[in-house]
């Protein structure tokens, strides 16, 4: 079983690291799918990422050994590359229904479906304050969509497949997410990642059109190449957070994603209003995601915060 170094502060700034990559990489994606379909666009993310980890790898003779995984961790491997996968590939394709927002907030059941996996898989806590953190949860996603709740429960019309095609991408993530930690305490992060990316990528090999790069407008391919590197440093920031601090507290920072995408999109709109649509969102609607944002916070936080609140009363007692 794997277990945290404990050193949080690393492990925050890393988690908020990935927060922020991965708020504004649906704006990035966004234009580049409308020249590339979204198995290219995962496949050359992935070919990126892990030929330059192999290279890095390869150069300080830290290449993995997969004698070292034994049977377990084979099965670990796989089910983390099948997870990561997916979830790359029906990410995309439900980002490519709906706006960066909208994507990026039903993206965020992922670290609390991720919670509730910890809880059988690690025998993470789980306290009162978390279960009011999915009752606000809950409360958040109805507001966010007030407006389309109708449609979303009645037909299968594009924005409602592209809600359920994000809520599998999300349950793929998970199981990536619980594999990963486990690889942990058999390779470091950057091992783990190299062959997660390199396994992925080679998976999508017959489905990968490469010959679309050349449809690109120049800022497209620009922001095709940031979206590699961006995949390369956000996973890469993931998995030595979770080598450095606890599975829930990592998924509670990952959960501010969505504030960023948010923030991300009304700048983009407002510098390039021909290429960027702003979010369509009343107040009710931004509350609403404001809502899911601290509800997925309070949930992955729950044990934490009854425990300072317990020391507190502890030592008010011993003060009488």
């Amino acid at each position: 079983m794997h277990v945290s170094s404990g050193r949080w502060l690393q492990g925050f700034a890393l988690a908020l690291l990935t927060a922020f990559l991965w708020g504004i990489l649906p704006v990035k994606i966004k234009q580049v799918l409308q020249a590339m379909d979204p198995v290219t666009v995962t496949w050359c993310r992935l070919t990126v990422a892990g030929s330059l980890l192999l290279a890095y790898l390869a150069a300080s003779r830290r290449l993995p050994s997969f004698a070292s995984l034994g049977r377990n961790g084979r099965w670990l491997l796989v089910l983390a590359v099948a997870g990561l996968v997916s979830n790359y590939v029906l990410y995309l394709m439900g980002l490519n229904l709906l706006t960066p927002g909208t994507t990026q907030l039903v993206l965020q059941v992922a670290p609390v479906l991720l919670l509730l996996g910890s809880l059988l898989v690690f025998r993470e806590s789980f306290s009162p304050a978390q279960g009011l953190g999915l009752l606000v949860l809950l409360v958040g996603f109805a507001l966010f969509f007030n407006e389309r709740l109708a449609e979303l429960f009645s037909s299968l019309t594009r924005y409602t497949t592209g809600v359920l095609t994000v809520l599998a991408a999300a349950t793929c993530w998970v199981f990536y997410g619980l594999a990963q930690k486990q690889l942990l305490s058999r390779w470091n992060s950057l091992q783990v990642m190299m062959v997660i990316y390199l396994a992925c990528a080679a998976l999508l090999t017959p489905w990968a059109e490469p010959l679309q790069v050349l449809a690109l407008s120049p800022v497209q391919g620009w922001l095709l190449l940031a979206c590699c590197l961006n995949t390369l440093v956000g996973y890469g920031a993931f998995a030595e957070a979770l080598a450095h601090w606890e599975a829930s507290k990592v998924s509670a920072t990952v959960a501010v994603t969505p504030l960023f995408t948010f923030v991300a999109v009304a700048v983009a709109a407002w510098c390039w209003p021909d290429y960027v649509q702003g979010e369509e969102l009343g107040w009710v609607g931004y509350l609403g995601a404001c809502l899911v944002v601290g509800g997925s916070v309070l949930t992955a936080l729950g044990p934490s915060l009854l425990a300072s609140w317990r020391r507190r009363l502890g030592r008010g007692a011993v003060r009488q």
